[in-house]
Order: C-alpha cells, then structure tokens, then sequence
C-alpha cells in the first residue's frame, strides 16, 4: 500500500441502518448504471449515484457522509424512475443528508444547507417562498463565496422579464404554515 492510500474502515452495519432509515431495500441494487446515466448533475459529483449506491453496500460510511454528491443530488428523482429494481436513490441521498446532520459530520458542500435554510425560513415566514427575500437571506450567509451581489447581473435580467418580485404576495393562511413548523420543530 502507497504511503498516500486511504485506509477504508467499513462499517457492516451501515447498509442496514441506512435500509431501516429509508424503510426499504437498497441491497436489490446490481449496479446497472441506469441512475447515473440519467442523472442531470452527474458532472459535479465526486462520486456517481450508483457509486454512492455500492459504497453503502459495503459499509463506507465515512466516505459516503463526507461526499459532495449527496449534497449535489436534485432530487429531481430521474434516477428512481429509472431503476429497474425499485431502489430509491433519490431518497436514499436525502436520507444520507439527514445522517450527516444528525451525527455531525462536516457537510461537504456548505452552501446547500444554507441555501436549504433560507428557503424553509422564507416558507415559515411568509407562508410561500419570496425569491427576492430568500436569496437576500441566502447570500448574507455566503458572502464569503463570491460576495453579496455575485449574481446581481442575472438577478436584474430576472428581474426585467418579470421572473422577480420586489414585494412578496400575501397568502390567506400563512398562519397554518407556521403552525405546521412549530409542530415539527423546525
């Protein structure tokens, strides 16, 4: 072994916590590249869906929680679509998340939880999301990556074709989406 080798220390019991966590089986998986190939961001991932797929089979834990690719999923849920043995790759990726949170690991792609904070406190907020005031929230917390108006320009040509508001739109029952966070703990 090569003095820079990673050492792998699979956790057998991976698969299994993750199946009970998704309540379904990802072990049916055989690999067949049919969730990768049809992936739309497959080009900014370190490691392909059916990748992640096989290193939860084998217990790699780490290497998975650690990964871009479960941060970079749209859950756009091509690839569940197009498994031919029902496995559930987009869920999978979301429930990958939900571990990484929950037991702490460094996310790889820091931006996405925050852009994913920014979205829920707009929803909370307002009852709907408004663009203008999540991306405000959004780019206060990631002025480090590019600066508070990185993307002015596009939000100006949005803007001019009527794609961006400047003032929200009320809805009647807002009160009812704040209830549900309060429920759920948000």
């Amino acid at each position: 072994m090569g003095a820079n080798a990673e050492v792998v220390k699979p956790d057998p019991a991976f698969r299994k916590q993750v199946e009970e966590k998704l309540g379904k089986k990802i072990s049916s998986c055989f690999h067949c590249n049919k969730c990768s190939s049809g992936c739309p961001v497959t080009f900014a991932m370190d490691f392909l869906p059916n990748k992640v797929v096989r290193m939860v089979q084998m217990g790699m834990k780490d290497q998975v929680l650690r990964s871009s690719t479960i941060w970079l999923c749209a859950s756009c849920q091509t690839c569940t679509t197009r498994c031919p043995n029902d496995v559930d790759i987009a869920a999978l990726m979301d429930g990958l998340r939900e571990m990484t949170v929950s037991e702490g690991v460094e996310v790889a792609e820091e931006s996405v939880p925050l852009f994913h904070d920014a979205f829920l406190a707009e929803v909370e907020k307002r009852g709907r999301v408004f663009e203008v005031g999540m991306l405000a929230r959004f780019k206060l917390k990631t002025r480090k990556e590019g600066g508070l108006f990185k993307d002015a320009e596009l939000g100006w040509e949005m803007f001019k074709k009527g794609k961006l508001k400047l003032l929200p739109d009320k809805i009647s029952k807002r009160e009812e989406v704040r209830e549900i966070f309060r429920k759920s703990g948000a």
